[in-house]
């Protein structure tokens, strides 16, 4: 097997780690206001998380950058818990209240909305928390470009995998069951949050 596969491999399995839940639970909350029609928009959603993550996983893997380990685990859980309350103060816009909600988002900017900001932002602390899984696979090897990109482009694809599940569920839920839209955000973001306030008390 090659060196691009393995990594790819290790970033893609390792979104399904349970050591990882945490970001799992971030991306929960992160795609939770949307709906399968939306799927341009959480696609460049995930993508400037990526893009902010990458970023500190190279520096923080070529040691460029130093970090606390234990400080980025309090990070991380703020990050889902920030996201979270976001999440829930949108729920209570009068525009959100109709299950057919979509117009809320759907005129807005692609590219530089807001909530893809705040998710490169987020992302250059989860890049610091993915770091020290690879810096465990690396050992002493100090100019891992190869692997780098590979495991970033196996997070990538194993993110994109996760969103489609969580998509597939909402749209199950509001289309198949009739769930109301709001309710969905409410309740998936109020499960993350949950989890986030463990993580960060525990």
């Amino acid at each position: 097997m090659s060196v691009f596969t393995t990594y790819l491999q290790l970033g893609f399995f390792h979104i399904f780690n349970l050591r990882a839940y945490d970001h799992l639970v971030f991306l929960l909350a992160l795609c939770a206001p949307y709906v399968l029609r939306d799927w341009r928009r959480v696609v460049v959603l995930v993508t400037s998380f990526t893009v902010g993550h990458s970023l500190t996983l190279a520096l923080a893997t070529l040691d460029v950058v130093g970090y606390s380990p234990q400080l980025i685990e309090r990070l991380i859980p703020v990050t889902i818990i920030l996201t979270s309350l976001l999440n829930l103060a949108r729920a209570g816009r009068a525009a959100l209240r109709r299950d057919d909600a979509a117009a809320a988002t759907a005129n807005g900017p692609l590219l530089l909305a807001v909530p893809n900001l705040l998710a490169v932002g987020f992302g250059l602390i989860h890049g610091l928390g993915f770091s020290s899984y690879l810096r465990e696979l690396l050992g002493q090897q100090r100019r891992p470009v190869l692997e780098l990109f590979s495991f970033n482009v196996g997070v990538e694809l194993g993110q994109l995998l996760i969103v489609g599940l969580i998509l597939a569920l909402g749209y199950g839920l509001i289309r198949g069951l009739g769930v109301a839209r709001r309710d969905w955000l409410l309740v998936s973001s109020g499960a993350a949050l949950g989890i986030a306030l463990v993580l960060l008390i525990g």
